[in-house]
């Protein structure tokens, strides 16, 4: 009877042990910020072993997912959608690679089951050295990999945006933090770090984000998606007319800093959406959003011009 007694508490003791591991992971995993898919590929590489890629692509996906980037709660349903897509196009001995990351990062649109694109861009300097199996390890105080250095800075950049659009530059905690990122970068011997090197780098991303003359353009954001997209579905004149609003915001930027970097980031994602939000507006309305865009974004000028053509048919 003894022994029997003395199992049952064993037991007993496991499942309480199991049950409070369990709430541990429950508690770690409200944390998580993002719900990152990854992609490797190297179609280009000949003659190297295959399952490095598949290795990398689950490290960087647990990397992603499973750091705490914020000191905020998430419930798994508030995560970010965000995906990251790597092309491997040299390798270099056994552990060097050069290649592209894309990064995109997607927003729901309340009452709704659309989601509106944040990011969609592609960082032509991804140059990196991993040994299958090892661990990615991110401490801001000391950055030893140019892979964790971009993958935490894509990282910020993308809560940053995301809170941007809840709060009027509520991101600003974390492009700081990417921004410190690019500074412990600067003697990194891998591009995409310095302001010489591009006008179009990580460096000048964060520089312009937390630019006094880019605030409209932060403003922006806050306005088209938390007053704009998310009053579409029950006032949908109110809705576009604030995104006129924060299409006016972008307007100042452009004309203090016609070639700015972050303003190019937000077309780089936006100008199909833009068209098609407008696509059944009134002419009028129509008519001022192709004038306001055909000035900011010219490279997309044909694509706007549409709307105008849609109204004459």
């Amino acid at each position: 009877m003894s022994q029997i007694c003395s199992l049952l508490k064993q037991k007993a003791a496991a499942l309480v042990i199991f049950c409070f591991s369990f709430f541990l992971l429950s508690q770690v995993t409200q944390a998580q910020e993002l719900r990152c898919m990854v992609q490797v590929v190297a179609p280009g590489v000949q003659g190297t072993n295959r399952g490095v890629y598949e290795t990398l692509q689950t490290t960087i996906m647990e990397f992603m997912n499973g750091q705490r980037w914020t000191e905020h709660r998430f419930k798994p349903e508030e995560r970010i959608d965000c995906s990251i897509f790597i092309n491997i196009r040299e390798v270099i001995g056994s552990d060097e690679y050069k290649g592209t990351i894309q990064i995109q990062a997607r927003r729901s649109v309340y009452n709704s089951s659309y989601n509106s694109q944040l990011i969609n861009f592609q960082d032509q300097n991804l140059h990196f050295r991993y040994v299958e199996f090892d661990q990615l390890i991110f401490n801001p105080a000391n950055i030893e990999s140019n892979l964790v250095a971009i993958l935490a800075y894509y990282a910020y950049v993308i809560i940053g945006y995301d809170y941007d659009t809840f709060s009027s530059r509520g991101g600003t905690p974390y492009f700081q933090r990417a921004e410190q990122i690019v500074s412990v970068s600067q003697n990194a011997r891998e591009a995409g770090w310095r302001s010489f090197e591009s006008t179009r780098n990580r460096y000048w991303l964060v520089e312009n984000l937390l630019s006094e003359q880019h605030a409209p353009l932060r403003n922006a954001y806050y306005q088209y998606h938390r007053r704009g997209l998310d009053m579409m579905a029950d006032k949908p004149e109110e809705g576009r007319s604030n995104i006129v609003s924060a299409i006016e915001q972008l307007q100042r930027v452009y004309r203090q800093r016609p070639n700015s970097f972050a303003l190019g980031f937000f077309f780089d994602a936006k100008t199909e959406e833009l068209v098609n939000v407008f696509s059944g507006a009134p002419s009028m309305e129509r008519g001022r959003v192709v004038n306001l865009l055909t000035e900011i974004d010219p490279s997309n000028s044909d694509k706007y011009r549409r709307l105008t053509s849609e109204g004459n048919r």
